[in-house]
């Protein structure tokens, strides 16, 4: 398990490096191995690893070589093996052994398609500044949480809502989620206890 959050702010301001930064404090549980920022004026990442596949190499968040593409991931790909091969045989260089830079460059190549030759448990976030687009993701089932606000025109998203009162945000309980919680034991998707 490792933990993913992340601010896509309307207007750049000092204040963002401290929300990433508590934000991430709080599921640092989820990954206790490393950590890292990727933050520049229109995009902050950050990322807490459980290492599992590429202990040494495979830190994140992770950019490709023009720095265009940065991902944060947590998940397992398992299938990874073949999609590398697939691009190798495109002329793809890996300078890893793990499924993140698998993840990163299959994108890449394939853009949202990516996601149709997955096969595992993911949520990911990644960030192409060139375009200034944020992508995200997580698997079918929702093995891999991946929760996100839109506050005064700032994008956030996280692993766990837990990051999310790092940032005073006012969060009202949602009272058809808990009856629907306690008719069928869950909450269905996109909702969540929250309004």
């Amino acid at each position: 398990m490792c933990g993913i959050c992340g601010i896509i702010p309307y207007s750049p301001k000092p204040i963002y490096k401290h929300q990433i930064e508590k934000m991430l404090e709080s599921i640092r549980h989820r990954g206790p191995d490393d950590f890292g920022f990727y933050i520049e004026d229109q995009a902050l990442l950050a990322h807490a690893r459980l290492s599992i596949i590429d202990l040494e190499a495979s830190k994140q968040p992770m950019s490709d070589p023009t720095g265009r593409f940065t991902l944060v991931f947590n998940g397992e790909i398992y299938n990874y093996i073949e999609i590398r091969e697939e691009l190798i045989s495109k002329g793809v260089k890996f300078f890893t052994t793990g499924d993140t830079e698998v993840l990163l460059n299959a994108f890449i190549e394939w853009d949202r398609d990516c996601l149709l030759k997955l096969n595992g448990m993911f949520a990911f976030a990644i960030w192409d500044s060139y375009e200034k687009r944020l992508f995200l993701a997580r698997d079918r089932m929702g093995q891999k949480p991946l929760f996100y606000a839109l506050v005064n025109n700032n994008f956030y998203f996280a692993s766990e809502l837990c990051a999310f009162k790092e940032l005073d945000i006012e969060f009202h309980l949602d009272e058809r989620s808990i009856c629907e919680y306690l008719e069928y034991g869950f909450i269905k998707s996109p909702n969540t206890i929250f309004k």
